[in-house]
C-alpha cells in the first residue's frame, strides 16, 4: 500500500476540506497508536486516511463504508484493512477483533471532537488545548452534539486505555501535523 495513492483516492472522493482534515487527523492518530503498539505504521495509517473517503459521495448507512469497501477491494487492498474501515461504523455489524479496528475506532470520533475542541480555544491553535477543556466539552451535550460520547468512553475501554491517557496521546498526536490541520 501507498501512502500518496491512499492520499489521491481520499482527493478522488473527498472535496471538502474538513472531511480531508479529518482524515488527516485519524491518520496521524492511528500512525502515532500503531508506533506506540509496535504496529505496521504504514498500514494503520492508510487505514486511518481512507477510512471516510467514501462519505462525501455515498453519506447514508445503506452505503457507507460499503461503496469504500468495494472500492478498495477492487483496488487489491488488504482484507484487514477493509474489514477495519468497515468495523468502525457501529451500523455494520462487522467485528472490531483486531487491535487495528479497536483503535480506528477509538481515534475516530475522539480525533474529530479534539479539532472542534480546538475550533472554539481563542487562539484556535491545538497547542492551548488541554485534557481539562476537552473532558470539560464532552461533559457538554450542547457542544458538537453529532458527537457519540458512548463511543468515545466505551472505545477506549475496549482498547484497554485510560480515558484521560487517551486524550493526551491524540492530543500530543495531532499536534504534530497542526499545520497540516490548520490548528
Amino acid at each position: 500500500m501507498n501512502r500518496d495513492e491512499a492520499y489521491d483516492l481520499l482527493c478522488e472522493y473527498t472535496k471538502s476540506e474538513s472531511l480531508i482534515k479529518h482524515a488527516l487527523a485519524v491518520e496521524q492518530a492511528m500512525k502515532s497508536y500503531a508506533k506506540k503498539f509496535g504496529k505496521d505504521e504504514n498500514k494503520w495509517a492508510i487505514v486511518g486516511l481512507l477510512h471516510d473517503f467514501d462519505y462525501e459521495k455515498y453519506p447514508t448507512a445503506a452505503e457507507h463504508p460499503y461503496k469504500g469497501a468495494e472500492i478498495l477491494k477492487a483496488k487489491g487492498y488488504p482484507e484487514d484493512v477493509i474489514k477495519a474501515i468497515l468495523s468502525h461504523a457501529t451500523y455494520t455489524g462487522v467485528d472490531r477483533d483486531t487491535l487495528m479496528a479497536k483503535t480506528l475506532f477509538a481515534v475516530d470520533e475522539l480525533s474529530g471532537f479534539i479539532l472542534a475542541c480546538t475550533y472554539v480555544m481563542p487562539d484556535k491553535k491545538i497547542s492551548s488545548l488541554t485534557l481539562k477543556s476537552v473532558k470539560k466539552k464532552l461533559k457538554d451535550k450542547g457542544f458538537a452534539k453529532s458527537v457519540n460520547r458512548d463511543d468515545i468512553f466505551n472505545s477506549a475501554l475496549d482498547l484497554n486505555v485510560d480515558l484521560d491517557e487517551h486524550i493526551e496521546f491524540l492530543i500530543q498526536s495531532l499536534s504534530k501535523i497542526a499545520d497540516k490541520l490548520g490548528v
